[in-house]
């Protein structure tokens, strides 16, 4: 079903803007302690060359589907449909809109974190008066979206361009104080100083769910081009969302090993690159970055509200999602799709209370829910262009595409490690209930034999992640 056309209102520029600012939120704040914490310097590019390539070709499979297929204007979720059923592209809907609010519950741990160092009653982003105050940006930002898309869009370019400027401060600074010793100190993290095969394997798997999690939002015009004024526009926005990001991320990383040994960037607490940059410049340095950090998540918050509650609406088109999701307002907003959304997201504020690690495990579960996501539209791009005529233009670029694509899926979901993929059953498995539900008041059976199969198979591996946990054999 494609939207009308009134409600298509987003250009270049917004598009970009969401691509950008859904990109850069919280993560890059703390890339270099994250990365440093696990990783050398040579594992470090490592892992940006496997992200860099992986993440090119992901894009590239988005934008030959977003041209091939004009009428999946979902984006994520249509191309999981349309592959391999309704059950995997429903699974696709609800792990992405899963990952967006939960992501949303990471920014708002960080973001209260780094108003706790100008108010003393935020005081470390997890107390009672960081949740009340989360919960007033939550639906200060519901009630900003409720009066369109088009006016939140336009926000989000203003939002974007402003916290970009303390980041470009950061890099020109420790650009000027890199030191070229402190950066080939220990370049290959290992005990013999040299390259060890499974020591550096391991290292640059430890990079993989930081790499990831400060990507997520690279499909973002895709989800909106239902929404674009023009079609062409979706892949130039990703494509420029893509380069900038990448580059902003290099830099970042790269020089903060020229300012600081390993271990001192893995010990910084959060945001790292407050305290990295003070360490340079002086207490404004901390200052200012904090005040970055603020403006990036607010943003960065805005644009993933928009993609969480925009995937609910489009599968509710479908008859993915149930019907009442797709109800909307006067100004065209799914008004039912936002309010759960948010709901959900002032539940798991609450996390601020009980736990230590609210940030980390947020993120941590967002980014390996959203590998399905991913992984079904690299496996979508394959099937289709092997199914294209042979002399089509471009066919064999494009099966090489899914390809990379779909080994790079595989080696995230290998890289993210067992305990993270049966915690993430346990997030899909409700999900069962919901499409049954969706599909039979639509007097539709609700599942094929072999989707059957599948859903036993995740029900087994939810209860298998249950029973570690009672047992303590995983931790959250």
């Amino acid at each position: 079903m494609a939207l009308k056309k009134e409600s298509k209102t987003l250009g270049l520029l917004p598009l970009t803007a969401l691509v950008i600012g859904s990109i850069i939120g919280s993560g890059i704040f703390n890339l270099m302690s994250n990365l440093s914490a696990g990783a050398s310097l040579m594992a470090i590019l490592i892992g940006w060359a496997i992200t860099g390539i992986g993440m090119f070709f992901l894009v590239l499979s988005f934008r030959n589907l977003n041209k091939k297929r004009p009428d999946l204007d979902a984006g994520i979720f249509s191309y999981a449909e349309a592959g391999f059923g309704k059950f995997m592209g429903f699974n696709s809907a609800w792990g992405y809109w899963i990952s967006a609010w939960i992501g949303n519950v990471a920014y708002a741990t960080l973001m209260f974190s780094s108003l706790g160092y100008f108010f003393n009653v935020f005081n470390g982003g997890q107390n009672l008066a960081s949740v009340i105050g989360a919960s007033v940006v939550l639906w200060g930002g519901h009630f900003l979206i409720l009066r369109g898309v088009k006016s939140a869009g336009f926000t989000n370019v203003i939002v974007t361009v402003a916290k970009i400027i303390p980041i470009a401060i950061f890099i020109l600074a420790a650009y000027a104080a890199f030191k070229l010793n402190i950066f080939t100190a220990d370049i290959w993290g290992t005990a013999s100083k040299g390259f060890e095969f499974s020591s550096v394997l391991d290292q640059v798997r430890s990079t993989m769910l930081v790499t990831v999690w400060v990507f997520i939002g690279i499909e973002g015009a895709v989800v909106f081009s239902g929404r674009a004024k023009k079609r062409s526009d979706v892949g130039k926005a990703t494509f420029l969302g893509l380069f900038t990001v990448l580059a902003i991320y290099l830099l970042v990383s790269v020089l903060s090993l020229g300012l600081m040994t390993r271990p001192d960037l893995a010990a910084l607490g959060q945001p790292a690159m407050a305290s990295l940059l003070q360490s340079v410049v002086g207490t404004w340095g901390a200052a200012l970055v904090n005040v970055g950090v603020i403006v990036s998540i607010a943003g960065a918050w805005l644009a993933w509200t928009m993609f969480a509650f925009e995937l609910p609406y489009q599968a509710a088109l479908r008859g993915t999602f149930p019907a009442v999701f797709k109800k909307e307002n006067k100004k065209g907003t799914p008004v039912v799709a936002l309010l759960v959304t948010n709901l959900l997201v002032q539940a798991f504020l609450f996390t601020f209370l009980i736990s230590n690690s609210a940030y980390v495990f947020a993120y941590s579960l967002a980014t390996t829910t959203i590998l399905i996501p991913y992984a079904f539209t690299a496996f979508y791009q394959v099937k289709y262009s092997l199914q294209e005529k042979k002399g089509t233009p471009h066919r064999a670029l494009n099966i090489t595409a899914g390809v990379v694509a779909s080994v790079y899926a595989l080696w995230l979901v290998y890289a993210a490690g067992l305990d993270y993929l049966l915690l993430t059953a346990i997030v899909y498995a409700p999900g069962i209930l919901v499409f049954a539900w969706a599909r039979m008041r639509q007097k539709k059976n609700p599942f094929t034999f072999v989707e059957s199969m599948i859903a036993v198979v995740l029900i087994a591996v939810c209860i298998l992640a249950i029973s570690r946990i009672i047992s303590g054999q995983i931790s959250i």
